[in-house]
C-alpha cells in the first residue's frame, strides 16, 4: 500500500450533498483499510457531515460547490479538508451558548481534540476558505482496553 494517498470530490452546495460527502469519505477510508464499523470511522464521517453541512448552510448561496479532500500519510496522519468559495470564516461560539443551530464547529473541535487531532482554517487564493482537520491515523487506545480490562458502562 502506498505511503501517501489522496482523494477528492467536489459537490454542489445542496443539502443532499452532505450525505454524498459522508458516503464518499466512508468508501475512500474503506479502500485505505479502515473498516466502516470503527469508532474513528464514525468520528471522521461525523466531522465530514458537520463540515459539509456548514459549507452548504453558511455560504448563503455564494459558494455553488464545496470540495472534500482527503490525504493519508500512512502510519501518521489523516488530513481532511473542506473548501468552499465563501470568504467568511466560521465563528467560534462559546460552549455555553444555547441555540438550536450553529454548533457544528463546536462539535468538530471537540471530536478533533478527542482524537488527538488539530483543526485549522485557512484562506484560499480564490478568496474562500478551507477548514482542515489533521487526525492521527491510528485511533487512540482507551487505557482500560489497552490493558485488557473492561470499561464501565
Amino acid at each position: 500500500m502506498a505511503d501517501h494517498q489522496e482523494a477528492s470530490v467536489t459537490l454542489p452546495s445542496d443539502p443532499a450533498s452532505v450525505s454524498a460527502a459522508r458516503t464518499y469519505v466512508a468508501g475512500v477510508l474503506s479502500e485505505w483499510g479502515l473498516p466502516n464499523d470503527t469508532e474513528i470511522g464514525d468520528t471522521v464521517r461525523l466531522i465530514v457531515s458537520e463540515l459539509a453541512t456548514n459549507a452548504v448552510q453558511h455560504t448563503f448561496g455564494q459558494s455553488p460547490t464545496f470540495t472534500v479532500d482527503l490525504a493519508l500519510d500512512r502510519d501518521e496522519h489523516l488530513h481532511i479538508g473542506v473548501t468552499d468559495s465563501h470568504p467568511r470564516f466560521p465563528k467560534r461560539l462559546p460552549a455555553a451558548v444555547q441555540q438550536d443551530n450553529g454548533r457544528g464547529m463546536v462539535i468538530i473541535r471537540w471530536l478533533t481534540a478527542e482524537c488527538g487531532g488539530k483543526l485549522s482554517v485557512r484562506p484560499t487564493r480564490e478568496g474562500g476558505k478551507t477548514v482542515a482537520i489533521r487526525l492521527p491515523w491510528a485511533a487512540p487506545v482507551h487505557p482500560f482496553t489497552a490493558a485488557g480490562g473492561q470499561q464501565d458502562s
